[in-house]
């Protein structure tokens, strides 16, 4: 029987532990709204994520490669199928970014519930993990949980001495706060952007908040080679 307190005991007695092992942790709480496309009586909601490289260890130590090479989405489909285990263990309903359309509003709520902020290449940027995060899924509940406030903080990018992920894409995919995503493509595509298949888009690259928590290489590779494909056509 699990039973709940605050949300902050809920995380640390039960959901902490519970995705532990998969290299996740809890990034932040926060009431549903009106809004958020969610119906009652959900009224909490706990983001889980992965920071570094802890989640791509776990993954590849649960999936054999063979499986991850066959399969289509292989990350979602472990992270549907794991987290799904835990949500009904504790009594919530599991969401997730690429459930839709329609889509969950997960930048929403993350800047709601994390000291998260918009980057001037559009990704959410946190001030210690710097662009090398990622928010997998919801945890919803029912129980009138009292959530806890959102920390406090200012975005990095407001002190970062002339913002190099800028200017550091070798086609100036992102400028001007718009992304093309045609041109980024293209270059994927290409002998010359094979930097950026292997070591990660270069722009993302260029922040120099986070560096010291960076993605396992083989997990760039793999979202690189993914979201190339996604969008080839």
């Amino acid at each position: 029987m699990i039973h709940f307190h605050g949300i902050a005991e809920t995380i640390a007695e039960t959901i902490a532990p519970a995705i532990a092992s998969l290299g996740l942790i809890c990034r932040g709480d926060t009431r549903v709204g009106s809004d958020d496309n969610v119906a009652p009586p959900l009224t909490a909601l706990v983001m889980i994520g992965n920071t570094g490289a802890a989640m791509w260890h776990a993954f590849t130590a649960d999936v054999p490669k063979a499986e991850r090479e066959a399969a289509t989405h292989p990350l979602d489909d472990w992270i549907r199928h794991r987290i799904g285990d835990v949500a009904r263990r504790l009594g919530a309903r599991a969401v997730f970014p690429f459930d839709g359309p329609p889509f969950h509003p997960f930048l929403q709520w993350a800047q709601r519930a994390d000291m998260v902020f918009p980057s001037p290449i559009g990704s959410l940027i946190h001030p210690h993990f710097g662009l090398w995060h990622a928010y997998r899924a919801v945890l919803l509940f029912s129980e009138p949980l009292e959530t806890t406030p959102r920390p406090a903080g200012t975005s990095p990018c407001a002190t970062c001495a002339g913002q190099p992920c800028r200017s550091t894409c070798p086609v100036g995919a992102i400028g001007a706060g718009v992304y093309d995503v045609t041109a980024c493509v293209r270059h994927l595509a290409s002998a010359a952007g094979a930097d950026c298949m292997t070591l990660g888009c270069r722009a993302r690259r260029a922040c120099p908040v986070g560096a010291a928590e960076p993605y396992h290489p083989d997990q760039v590779a793999f979202h690189m080679e993914r979201f190339r494909a996604a969008h080839a056509a």
